[in-house]
């Protein structure tokens, strides 16, 4: 795959973070990824070099993919709040079983204990916090959420609850994790969003 298209690319990718899900970034080798998309693992190594080779253009890619999915995905929902649940909720349907979560969270220990996968995290995490902001602020302007909210600190919160909501639906395991983080992002914004007597 040297040289190889960036749809080729994907292919890999996507296969990586599947195999993550199932067994974690420690079981993942070039073999077992190399397997899932029809290559040798030879392949792989000439183009990623190493299997830290390849989580790392994984992490790369995936910063990128936030980036690009925050400015193209508002244009699929009639409202910036709607927009921001479909932000917020549809990356956690890939998570449906506390395993997988753990798996996907065992790589984020990674990217807090080694500096160059922390790079790519924080990427990750300034994108959406700006996509978020983004979406709280259009909020405002049209009318959605009430006159004088701080969309800088509700957008924190907003990235604090996705987190935490997760951890927790690990721990307890109570209905499906994209419906857990979605009623919590429901309750917070439920005091900021505009009545309807305030509207008429």
């Amino acid at each position: 795959m040297s040289g190889g298209t960036p749809a080729a690319a994907r292919v890999v990718f996507r296969s990586a973070a599947e195999v993550i899900g199932r067994v974690g970034p420690a079981g993942l080798t070039l073999a077992v990824v190399a397997r899932e998309v029809g290559l040798v693992p030879g392949t792989l190594v000439q183009r990623f070099g190493s299997k830290r080779g390849l989580l790392l253009a994984l992490a790369e890619r995936s910063a990128k993919d936030t980036e690009a999915r925050s400015g193209t995905g508002r244009a699929a929902h009639e409202s910036a709040l709607g927009a921001l649940a479909a932000l917020v909720v549809e990356p956690m349907a890939l998570m449906d079983a506390p395993e997988t979560y753990a798996n996907h969270l065992a790589f984020l220990c990674i990217d807090l204990t080694d500096p160059e996968f922390r790079r790519h995290a924080l990427a990750i995490h300034q994108a959406q916090g700006r996509a978020v902001e983004g979406l709280l602020a259009e909020a405002l302007r049209t009318g959605e959420l009430r006159a004088g909210t701080d969309v800088g600190a509700l957008a924190g919160s907003v990235q604090a609850i996705t987190s935490g909501a997760g951890l927790l639906w690990a721990l307890d395991r109570r209905g499906a994790l994209a419906q857990r983080v979605r009623a919590e992002l429901d309750h917070l914004l439920s005091p900021h969003r505009r009545s309807a007597t305030e509207e008429s």
